[in-house]
Parts: structure tokens; C-alpha cells; sequence
């Protein structure tokens, strides 16, 4: 399903985008509670104005602010109702703001159309659109406002509007039509250079958002393991001293021992799932306590197509998984060259295996900036959801049938010591994307 412009998800059934999905909701909620506000003061104002001027309050512009004000609570209250009865708030959205520009534009015709001097509340909606839509709606919104006030001004200009406006306000007719001209192309322009000066700060703001959420769930991943795997160390080398003894038992009973053939079979059964068993184990001790890292610098482009390389060799996917590669030259990483192997060998294992039958795996290297680089490794497979993704780095969870949930819990505690933030984007049939972002050190020089 394809969004709208700025908008963001609505958890459904199965949990998904539990943390976004009522952004969009609690900003309307405040918008509500701001349009409500701003009808107390335009209904204020309009009184205090009155009894300054001594003027009657059944004049026919106040009578029209007062039904307009009216008309502001009952559309705040229903939009209260739809709030909690709409699914996609986004629309919501949309609907408020068009209605918001023409409460702005009557405001305008009310108090003297090109001489009102509520102008500015056009910018006001563009301002908060930003807030909701971002770039591609707030400048639909600015649209609609330069649209509105145009034909405001322009149905003034000719006498096609009788003027409906306080008596204090001169009439259109009293200005020169080229000072009419240049009051409204500097009003529009200045609609559009709020929407662009507004939306950029709101991306901005979006984006710092989400840097700062990825962050915060990498700091709680990485706290949950090293826990998990402080307390695992002492119980693998429990487990796999006993194993190795029983293993060895067994395999000398089944030499000495003259067995049937029926009870070969069942020794080799038990050998077998012992070698399994211990398999598991050096993984989850390889996992509690990655082995320590003889840290160099190391080319990463170089270094994640050998990777690639050795992968490709592996009879289990070459027949089905095709790679490209799309790598830059001359980023440099210090890391233990040993560990960025093991580490690109289990997203590749990862990616392969996410993939049910053919399929495409795709392997960046790219300098992000300066101070950091980005190693990319995607898939065409089965994707995953939001809540999955939440739990893919605990120990033993795992979506598959025969995986032991360890590969890429073991690549968080090796990443860890480097400093090397791993992300994630991923959608149900729409694929999955790892991300590594590195530190970038400048190429050694030759001695």
C-alpha cells in the first residue's frame, strides 16, 4: 500500500509500527486544541473590538464572525468524534487543513477582504501542515492558500464581491491595481517560503527523531545482549566440558563394544545429535564471549567481496542466489579482519536463507561521509515484520525451522567492541536490509 505524502502507519492487528503510528494522532488531537483556542480569541477580540469602537454588535460582519466562531466549536467537536472513529488519520488531516484554509479565507473576506489584516493566518496553517504532511502536503497546502487568496483578491479587484468588510477597512477600489499586483505576489511568495523554510525544519526534525530512536533501540539491543551473555559464559563451558566427555564415552563403547546393527544405528544417533548439541553450544559461547579482536585497518571494499567471494563457493546457494556488488574504493575501517569475515558470512547466510528459492542478494560499500562509511547487504526474500525485528538479536528466536536463532546475535556482540551500529529496514514480502555504519580511519601510509 502506497502512503500519502507525510503520512506514517496505523498499527493494525499484528502490532506493526506500534511506536509511530499515533504521531499523526496526538498531533491532531493538538491541533484541535489550538483551533479551539484560536476560536475563543477571535471570538474575544471581535467583542473588545466592538466596544471600542462603539459600533453595534448585530453589525453584518460581526454577526458572520460570531456564526463563523460557532461554526469553528461544532467542526472542532466533530473532528473530535471522526478522530476516534477514522483509521487513517492522515486523511483526517487533509480534510482539517482544507477546511482550515477555507475558515482563513472567509476570516480574510469577513474583515475586508485585501485590506484584512489576517493574511498572516494563511502562514499559520502552512506552518502546522508542515508539521502533519511534511514536504510534498505543505506545499499543497501553500497551493491552496495562494489559490484562495488570489481568487479572494481578484474576485475584490473587479467588483465581482460586494465588499462585506468592517467600515474602518478602505475599499479595494481606493489602491492602484499595480500596488494590488505587488501586495499579492509578495503575499504568495511569502506562503511558499514559509512551506519550504517550515517543511526543511520539519524534516529535520523527523530525521533527528529517527536518528535518535535508532540510537536509543541499539543502546537497549546491545544492553539486553551483553547481560544475556555475561550470565551464558559460565553455563556453555558448563555444558560443553560434560559433552565432550560423554562424546568421547560413547565413541570408545562403540569401538570396544561388538554391537548389533540395530544398536549401531542408535549410537550413531546418539553421536550424532551430541556433535549437534555441541555445535550449539560453541556458538552460544561464541556468542557470550566473542574471542578477542586483533584490530587493524582494513580496507572494507576489499575485504567484503573476499567475503563474497568464499560465499559464492558455498554449493548450498550458488545454484539458486545471484549477488551483485556496488563497492567504493578507498574506505578504510579498523576491525579485526577475521571478524568482519565471520560477521559478513552470517548476514550473507542470513539473506540466502530468507530467500525461498531464487533469488537476488545485493552487497554496498559506500563512504557516508568523512567520519563514517556503510555497509549494505539486501535481499529480495520474505522480509520481516516490525515486531520481529524487535526480537531477530535475542538469543535462540528465529523464524526458521532448522536455525538455532544465535547467527545474528553472535554478529551484535562482535559488531559491539568496534563501535558499529547495525540497522535494520525490512517489510513483509518486500525484502530485508542490513545496514553496518562503521568509523572511517584514514588509509595507513606505507612505511
Amino acid at each position: 500500500m502506497r502512503l500519502l505524502p507525510g503520512e506514517e502507519t496505523v498499527p493494525d492487528g499484528d502490532g506493526v509500527d506500534q511506536d509511530t503510528g499515533f504521531r499523526t494522532y496526538h498531533r491532531l488531537k493538538w491541533l484541535m486544541l489550538c483551533r479551539l483556542v484560536f476560536s475563543i480569541l477571535l471570538l474575544g477580540s471581535t467583542v473588545l473590538f466592538q466596544l471600542g469602537e462603539g459600533s453595534s454588535f448585530l453589525a453584518r460582519p460581526l454577526v458572520a464572525l460570531y456564526g463563523l466562531t460557532a461554526g469553528i466549536f461544532l467542526l472542532t467537536f466533530f473532528y473530535g468524534i471522526l478522530l476516534q472513529r477514522v483509521r487513517r488519520k492522515i486523511l483526517l488531516a487533509y480534510g482539517q487543513l482544507i477546511a482550515d484554509t477555507l475558515i482563513v479565507t472567509l476570516i480574510i473576506f469577513l474583515t475586508g477582504s485585501f485590506s484584512s489584516l489576517f493574511p498572516f493566518l494563511y502562514m499559520v496553517v502552512i506552518i502546522y501542515s508542515s508539521m502533519l504532511l511534511y514536504w510534498q502536503g505543505c506545499l499543497a497546502v501553500a497551493t491552496c492558500c495562494a489559490v484562495g487568496y488570489t481568487l479572494l483578491v481578484g474576485l475584490d479587484f473587479f467588483a465581482f464581491l460586494t465588499s462585506f468588510g468592517l467600515s474602518a477597512n478602505p475599499s479595494i477600489a481606493s489602491y492602484g491595481g499595480g500596488y494590488v499586483l505587488y501586495k499579492l505576489v509578495i503575499t504568495v511568495s511569502a506562503f511558499y517560503a514559509v512551506a519550504v523554510l517550515s517543511s526543511m525544519l520539519s524534516e529535520q526534525v523527523r530525521k533527528s527523531r529517527d536518528e535518535l530512536q535508532a540510537m536509543a533501540d541499539h543502546v537497549k539491543r546491545v544492553e539486553r545482549v551483553a547481560a544475556i551473555g555475561g550470565m551464558a559464559a559460565g553455563l556453555a563451558h558448563e555444558i560443553k566440558n560434560p559433552l565432550a566427555a560423554l562424546t568421547g564415552s560413547i565413541q570408545l563403547l562403540r569401538e570396544d563394544l561388538n554391537l548389533a546393527p540395530d544398536h549401531q544405528r542408535l549410537m550413531a544417533i546418539i553421536l550424532r545429535e551430541a556433535d549437534r548439541l555441541s555445535s550449539l553450544v560453541t556458538n552460544f559461547l561464541l556468542f557470550a564471549r566473542p574471542p578477542a579482536a586483533n584490530a587493524k585497518p582494513i580496507e572494507l571494499g576489499p575485504a567484503l567481496l573476499a567475503a563474497v567471494e568464499l560465499f559464492e563457493k558455498d554449493r548450498s546457494f550458488s545454484d539458486r542466489i545471484t549477488i551483485s556488488k556496488d563497492v567504493c574504493q578507498g574506505v578504510w575501517v579498523e576491525m579485526d579482519p577475521m571478524h568482519l569475515q565471520q560477521v559478513c558470512w552470517n548476514l550473507l547466510l542470513n539473506a540466502a536463507e530468507a530467500i525461498g528459492g531464487a533469488g537476488h542478494v545485493h552487497v554496498a560499500v559506500a563512504a557516508v561521509s568523512k567520519r563514517h562509511a556503510c555497509l549494505r547487504i539486501s535481499d529480495d526474500g520474505c522480509g520481516m515484520t516490525a515486531a520481529t525485528i524487535k526480537s531477530i538479536f535475542d538469543p535462540f528466536f528465529t523464524t526458521k525451522p532448522s536455525g538455532t536463532g544465535l547467527g545474528l546475535s553472535i554478529v551484535q556482540r562482535i559488531l559491539e567492541p568496534y563501535r558499529t551500529r547495525l540497522d535494520i529496514e525490512s517489510k513483509p514480502n518486500c525484502g530485508s536490509t542490513f545496514c553496518m555504519t562503521f568509523n572511517r580511519i584514514a588509509p595507513p601510509t606505507c612505511s
